[in-house]
């Protein structure tokens, strides 16, 4: 069985690597002899790139399958994996290792690429200048990703510390779907958060088949519930892997034309054919599974042998020069991601569109999920509120105009339009996620234990939401510490600047008023079971004190007399409402105007929550009399008669 694991495991590298060397000689990728007297790093520099690529993306895949199959696959144990289990933990512990050791020689070969010196003409100095391009940035942050993971993966067999780093695994492949072709488009966030994406279904799917595989060659009872999990794990990667995929090839070209006429387009049509068939492949696959539930072995392997082929594609399709070209010209379109766009109408912000990569993922992900929980609710026979769902619906909603709709394009280049979508990510969609209950939904269609004992997804989220972490952050004090602070912090401080003069920075931003809204409002309002319980009282006083502060805000930043973030602003030099101190005092007068509106929104649901109490209390109570005939009631009405009879103090 050994042997034939090696025959498999070698077929498909060979497989891999045929890919990649036919894809780049035909794309133009493959190392070419340097006209005399033009400086060359030479063909070990050449092909060591790709070669080292492909050891770096298989060994990050088997990282992230053997832990999948740890962490959630294998059904496991209370609180330690267990079994085979153990044996995949050590196997991803060895894969990180060689994922970190051949990242540190990618950063090496690579500057010598960039920089066109043999290995024998690098210097430090020249390694180090490397490092901090974002390019260089971004491989020796994936090298010390993955050295973290293998040092961290020999001191731990906990279930749940293995998940958090498995999250880790996953974040380890970020920092370089943030560099090549993907940073340099010009929808930037757009396309980086797509090849993330596309990244990390990949890695899920493809290393948890291979995961599987290892376990079925090992003879485990467990494979077939291990099977029945990845099932629906596949499901997921696939739809994540072909819409990112879409997506990140279409911010390549201006025309169909160029697809059909460029090797890059011919090659992204290989690629998409490789795709459909190994969808197609999976799907044929799990069918014959439920049907016999046998010839596992065959099947998996002829899937990873096109899966092998898909991925060497997939790296040479990355080095191949795409026909889109340099798209931004200016200063003004690098920090904008685009041309500037045409002067603000109503039409404009209400139907324009840009290509905010984060806010799509969020809303397609967000609508995705919240849909299938219900879906699975619904196959059940069970109910979920439709008043749930709207509000739901409204916050993506919300979301998507405030990132890529209409005001999301605006908020790039109006001060005024920026406050206007801050103010909707952070006080007015979190409000309605807040009452949509996704956590309650979640804890009622996530997996549960397969056997007893074992930490599923759901005991997961039980176990994070009943957390000390959990306890600290939901404190009363904390969330409008946070929310209001971060204002203070964010917006009179450089780090303004700094952030909106970066595509991550932007993004961060984002997120980081929707993470904090979300926390704010589910402290006031959230109907998800929550560590601390506050009274409608208490939550309505946390309101009424944080209020003040952010009409504090607003009216700091009318009267400021200094442009915030100027440089940015000066650099993208719109031609259109060139005022800037003008559109700052419209930014905060707005955001003072629209402080009121999540006020009557949270104010009403405390109303609406605060009546359904006392009906819960009142219909306890109802009850409660019902089982003891009234006895309390008839004892208090007892005590009255004795008072009506004896006065309040009975004679000696």
């Amino acid at each position: 069985m050994t042997a034939t694991r090696v025959r498999l495991t070698t077929a498909g590298l060979l497989l891999g690597l045929g890919a990649m060397v036919v894809v780049l000689s035909v794309g133009g990728g493959s190392p070419q002899d340097a006209p005399q007297g033009i400086p060359d790093a030479g063909s070990v520099v050449g092909w060591g790139v790709p070669l080292l690529t492909i050891l770096t993306q298989a060994t990050a895949v088997a990282t992230i399958g053997f832990l999948l199959a740890a962490v959630f696959l294998l059904p496991g144990g209370r609180n330690v994996v267990e079994g085979l289990a153990v044996d995949a933990v050590g196997l991803a512990r060895r894969a990180a290792g060689v994922w970190a050791v051949a990242s540190f020689v990618l950063l090496v070969l690579t500057a010598a690429e960039v920089f066109a010196r043999p290995l024998s003409g690098l210097s430090w100095p020249v390694i180090t200048g490397f490092a901090a391009d974002p390019t260089g940035r971004g491989i020796w942050l994936q090298g010390i990703g993955a050295l973290v993971l293998a040092v961290a993966l020999r001191w731990t067999i906990g279930v749940r510390t293995l998940a958090l780093l498995l999250g880790l695994a996953f974040a380890t492949t970020a920092p370089v779907a943030f560099t090549g072709h993907s940073a340099s488009s010009g929808s930037h966030t757009l396309a980086t958060t797509s090849m993330f994406l596309h990244i990390v279904g990949i890695a899920a799917w493809v290393g948890g088949l291979a995961a599987l595989a290892w376990v079925n060659a090992r003879g485990s009872k467990r494979t077939g519930p291990a099977v029945a999990r990845y099932s629906v794990l596949a499901a997921w990667a696939f739809a994540a892997v072909g819409l990112s995929g879409v997506v990140n090839a279409s911010t390549r070209f201006r025309t169909l034309e160029e697809v059909l006429t460029s090797t890059y387009g011919a090659l992204v049509i290989v690629k998409i054919l490789l795709f459909t068939a190994l969808g197609v492949f999976g799907w044929l696959h799990r069918r014959r599974l439920q049907r016999s539930g046998a010839g596992f072995a065959r099947l998996a392997t002829g899937e990873l042998l096109l899966m092998a082929t898909t991925i060497g594609v997939s790296i040479g399709l990355a080095r191949t020069a795409p026909p889109v070209g340099a798209i931004l010209q200016t200063p003004a379109e690098e920090l904008l991601g685009g041309p500037m766009p045409p002067a603000p109408s109503v039409g404009q912000f209400l139907t324009s569109v840009n290509g905010n990569g984060v806010g799509i993922a969020i809303v397609v992900l967000g609508v995705a999920l919240y849909v299938r929980g219900v879906m699975v609710l619904r196959r059940r026979g069970d109910g979920w509120p439709v008043g749930r769902s709207v509000a739901w619906g409204l916050g993506m909603l919300v979301i998507a105009w405030a990132t890529f709709g209409g005001l999301g394009t605006y908020s790039h280049v109006f001060f005024s339009a920026h406050m206007v979508s801050h103010m909707l990510l952070s006080m007015v969609a979190p409000i309605f996620l807040v009452l949509a209950a996704p956590m309650t939904l979640a804890l009622r269609t996530l997996p549960g234990p397969r056997q007893p004992g074992e930490v599923s997804p759901r005991s997961m989220l039980v176990g994070f939401l009943h957390s000390r972490w959990s306890r600290a952050v939901t404190h009363p004090l904390v969330p409008p510490v946070l929310f209001i602070g971060s204002l203070y912090g964010l917006y009179f401080t450089p780090a303004f600047g700094w952030l909106m003069s970066n595509h991550l920075g932007h993004a961060a931003m984002e997120l980081h008023f929707l993470g904090v809204g979300t926390l704010f409002y589910y402290v006031l309002v959230g109907v998800d079971p929550s560590p601390r319980a506050l009274a409608p009282f208490v939550r309505f006083a946390l309101l009424i004190v944080t209020v003040p502060f952010h009409a504090f805000f607003s009216i700091a930043i009318m009267s400021a007399s200094t442009v915030l973030a100027a440089s940015y602003w000066q650099t993208i030099d719109r031609p259109y409402s060139t005022d800037l101190l003008d559109d700052q005092y419209l930014g905060g007068s707005v955001s003072w105007a629209l402080g009121e509106v999540p006020l009557l929104l949270v104010l009403i649901a405390l109303f609406v929550q605060w009546i359904r109490s006392d009906v819960r209390d009142a219909r306890r109570l109802d009850r409660a009399a019902d089982r003891d005939d009234d006895a309390a009631l008839e004892a208090y009405n007892a005590h009255l008669r004795d008072l009506a009879a004896h006065g309040r103090r009975r004679d000696p």
